[in-house]
């Protein structure tokens, strides 16, 4: 880091195996949200920036995409080895940047660990095919190779896990990547990008550039980046997928969600309660795999919702370094804007149970506090239903039975995650068959798949027709090559100009 006149820290950019301050001057202040104060400043990258990283991973692909996959999987093994036994310093780096507990910390940061060990296969992953004497002395075969240079831009609320959702992916298979994260807390993908060089990556292979749109729409137009993989909210997720295909790149843009929880009259509410607090206000809401809106069949709604008010009652938010539950929302506007849904739920008739607006704190009164909400009986056509807050607000809606909650469910723009809770195998059966969502969960609140599978939702979810991690993304950073192979045999002789025969 170099310093600037307010005497913080500027975090640089790392290009080419080292920090690097590339030309712009513009930086963003990067602040404590519990504190709320800023602890360094962000370089904030220019289109001459992203084309200079480019340009740097460009050579680098020359040589690390042509080297064996015993040297690229000694790196990962290495990274993993580094990354296990380093992970504390990174969880401490997430809680001051993002604000996040450090026991979510840690947890987001062995989530992405299953992403590296799953890269660590990848000799296994890009094994192709062979048919042998397809046709008289004709052999078919298939190849997976790299694609080039590819950019990956990821959101605040997970600063190491989504970049670890790709980059090993993308590395392992040969590739390099330039990685812009979130200017809110960029920190953590710097971080990595050292610990992958100490892991002995070479030089260029993964370059992060800091920025807002224009480093984003730089690698979106860039003709030398082959793909570009995002995360991010629904209206952006559809803008980078259109420009970036517009420039005839490969995207996969993960959007947002409005995640509903079905709770059927068999359930075991006090799983189910303690399952809507886990998930409705983990890392504060603010994840795309939240619980956001309770399904509640009539007849349990009333001691559901006072089961969830109970274990509320218990939660304690704080600074995340002081053992809380629950810490800060990442910045002051997104607090405001998060808790002016209160007023909204008011407005529409909706009955306000747990207002944390009021809620007291373990931390400094200048942090981003917003403690877990609680709104029952809310309409659907209320913005607190319809969008996606972010935030550590649950809403309650009631159904009369099954059919009326699928059809809910169903009717959302949105398709990320959603979960059932019953002892019915059946209904659990046909809910994971009828619902329109991309990640079901069958009494599992929050069901992000373990890294061998792959990472999606439908609808306004996901825009591109591949899903992160596991094969989805061994299939997204590599294409595939058919070869279709004669060799002659001495005996061969003549001429023959008729078509091509299998014979």
């Amino acid at each position: 880091m170099t310093r600037n006149p307010t005497d913080l820290p500027v975090l640089d950019h790392w290009v080419g195996g080292a920090a690097w301050a590339g030309e712009s001057t513009r930086t963003q202040p990067v602040t404590d949200p519990a504190l709320g104060v800023a602890t360094k400043h962000v370089r904030l990258g220019s289109t001459a920036d992203v084309d200079h990283a480019v340009e740097v991973a460009r050579a680098a692909y020359e040589t690390w995409g042509v080297a064996s996959m015993a040297a690229r999987q000694q790196v990962m093994f290495r990274f993993r080895e580094l990354f296990t036994a380093r992970r504390e310093e990174l969880a401490e780096i997430l809680t001051g940047e993002h604000g996040k507990v450090l026991s979510d910390a840690m947890g987001e940061i062995a989530r992405g660990l299953e992403v590296v060990e799953f890269a660590c296969g990848m000799p296994q992953l890009v094994k192709g095919a062979y048919s042998e004497n397809v046709s008289t002395g004709v052999d078919v075969y298939s190849l997976r190779q790299p694609l080039g240079v590819v950019g990956v831009v990821s959101p605040f609320n997970f600063p190491a896990m989504v970049p670890l959702w790709f980059f090993p992916i993308a590395i392992a298979a040969g590739n390099t990547v330039v990685l812009k994260p979130s200017e809110k807390d960029p920190s953590p993908a710097v971080w990595m990008a050292a610990l992958m060089q100490e892991a002995g990556l070479p030089d260029g292979v993964l370059n992060v550039v800091h920025g807002d749109k224009e480093a984003v729409d730089a690698l979106l137009d860039h003709d030398d980046v082959a793909a570009v993989s995002f995360v991010g909210s629904t209206p952006i997720a559809r803008y980078v997928y259109e420009r970036g295909t517009a420039a005839g790149k490969r995207v996969q843009a993960l959007g947002g969600a409005k995640n509903h929880m079905l709770v059927l009259p068999d359930a075991d509410l006090d799983l189910v309660a303690d399952a809507a607090v886990n998930a409705g206000f983990g890392s504060a809401g603010e994840r795309c795999m939240a619980v956001s809106v309770v399904v509640a069949v009539d007849s349990v709604a009333d001691a559901l919702v006072a089961k969830v008010r109970e274990r509320m009652a218990t939660l304690r938010t704080g600074d995340g370094r002081r053992a809380c539950d629950m810490g800060p929302l990442i910045t002051r506007e997104h607090r405001d804007k998060v808790a002016g849904y209160l007023d909204v739920a008011v407005a529409d008739g909706a009955d306000v149970v747990v207002d944390g607006r009021g809620v007291e704190v373990d931390g400094e009164p200048d942090g981003f506090w917003l403690g877990p909400s609680l709104v029952d009986r809310v309409p659907t056509t209320s913005a607190v239903y319809t969008d996606e807050i972010f935030g550590p607000v649950l809403s309650v809606v009631r159904v009369e039975g099954y059919e009326e909650g699928v059809a809910l469910i169903n009717a959302s723009p949105y398709g990320n995650g959603t979960a059932i809770f019953t002892h019915d195998g059946g209904a659990a059966r046909r809910f994971q068959r009828e619902v329109e969502v991309g990640m079901v969960g069958v009494n599992v609140p929050i069901p992000v798949p373990v890294a061998y599978h792959s990472f999606g939702g439908w609808k306004a979810s996901l825009f591109g027709d591949t899903k992160a991690y596991g094969t989805h993304g061994v299939d997204f950073y590599t294409r595939e090559k058919t070869v279709t192979s004669r060799w002659l045999d001495p005996s061969h002789g003549g001429v023959d100009l008729g078509f091509p025969r299998n014979s």
